[in-house]
């Protein structure tokens, strides 16, 4: 049994274009095939700036609100959003599960490593997965966080003096669009698969508030999730429409969820 958790917080966003993401994200549960769908109320509010995150109160009360939800359901979630964020309670719940055994495949143009304080526009999107790797806001760090070596970046290419000061202790593992079935290799499970839709190519598909050129064609992306094993959970998040009415695009998002092996 699977259950779509649908996240639509915006908040983490600091692009203009952000409150899109808040239809991006039930746009996207609609598309992903599943046996339930939980829909988290989370707030609308702008939010307030602290510690170096912007609306980090918002932040807090959401991820609350989605650590509730997650509580209630014992199937196997895919969670659609939204900003990146609102991955931060599934993978600390999947971490808390398999520990140490557990990688996240993070499919992303951006490795999402910044700290607070380093991001001009104080987005938390930004900072989630150094948030989810122990190094955050207090608030929104996990009591489990990750270990640099559990994690895989794929479809890297655009980052950061701070990121890449990160990645340069070698310990996180990183593939760029170019060798990016690598991340096969020696890949075990139990497997968590986040997906920021920034990783594909914006000429293929430009629903997203964060386009980098050169990305990854979607049936490359399709085909190589097909292949994994062992997946325990899994996210589509970032898609920001400004309009719902892109067929071509919902199709890439429902052939993506459907290729996931859960």
């Amino acid at each position: 049994m699977t259950t779509v958790l649908c996240v639509p917080q915006w908040q983490g966003s600091g692009a203009d274009a952000a409150p899109r993401l808040a239809a991006g994200a039930r746009r996207t549960a609609e598309l992903v095939p599943a046996d339930a769908l939980v829909t988290v109320p989370v707030l609308d509010a702008a939010g307030e700036p602290d510690a170096g995150v912007r609306a980090l109160d918002v932040l807090v009360e959401n991820l609350r609100l989605t650590r509730k939800a997650l509580d209630g359901i014992d199937d196997v979630v895919i969670t659609v959003g939204g900003d990146c964020g609102v991955d931060l309670a599934p993978i600390a719940a999947a971490r808390a599960r398999y520990g140490d055994r557990l990688t996240l495949l993070w499919f992303d143009a951006h490795p999402d490593l910044y700290l607070p304080h380093t991001v001009p526009s104080g987005a938390f999107h930004a900072m989630v997965l150094r948030t989810l790797l122990g190094e955050g806001a207090a608030p929104l760090t996990p009591e489990q966080p990750l270990a640099p070596e559990q994690v895989i970046i794929a479809g890297l290419r655009a980052g950061a003096e701070v990121e890449r000061e990160y990645l340069g202790r070698g310990r996180v593992r990183t593939y760029g669009v170019e060798d990016l079935e690598g991340v096969l290799d020696g890949l075990t499970g139990p497997v968590y698969v986040h997906i920021d839709l920034d990783v594909l190519d914006p000429a293929a598909f430009g629903s997203i508030c964060y386009p980098e050129p050169d990305g990854v064609a979607p049936q490359r992306l399709i085909d190589l999730v097909s292949r994994l094993d062992d997946v325990v959970g899994a996210a589509i998040t970032e898609h920001a429409p400004p309009d719902l009415d892109n067929d071509g695009e919902a199709e890439v998002i429902r052939r993506l969820a459907a290729a996931l092996p859960l």
